[in-house]
């Protein structure tokens, strides 16, 4: 993990907000097992607006999405091509996941 992942995952514990939660629907993503297909969805595209619990994977251009506001130092598991990451912020205010295994 680079130095500035192990600086936002020390820091995203101090008193912040209570974060937002989401119900998440089946968006019909079969390249995972049936009980874990609402925290997938295929990504759209340079167009397609992610919402704040979600994040794409690096690796292979899937949306993980989370019952849960992500924020910045959250780690996040990509069941198809088996990544781990940790979510960043960028320095427009994007959040993005950078692959830590």
């Amino acid at each position: 993990m680079s130095d500035a992942a192990e600086a936002l995952v020390e820091a995203a514990g101090d008193g912040a907000a209570p974060r937002r939660t989401f119900e998440l629907e089946d968006t019909g993503f079969l390249e995972v097992p049936k009980r874990w297909r609402r925290f997938y969805r295929h990504w759209g595209g340079p167009d397609d607006e992610l919402g704040p619990n979600e994040v794409v994977c690096p690796v292979c251009k899937v949306v993980i999405r989370s019952h849960r506001e992500l924020r910045p130092g959250d780690k996040v598991y990509c069941m198809p091509c088996m990544s781990r990451m940790v979510v960043v912020a960028r320095p427009d205010g994007r959040l993005e996941a950078e692959v830590i295994y």
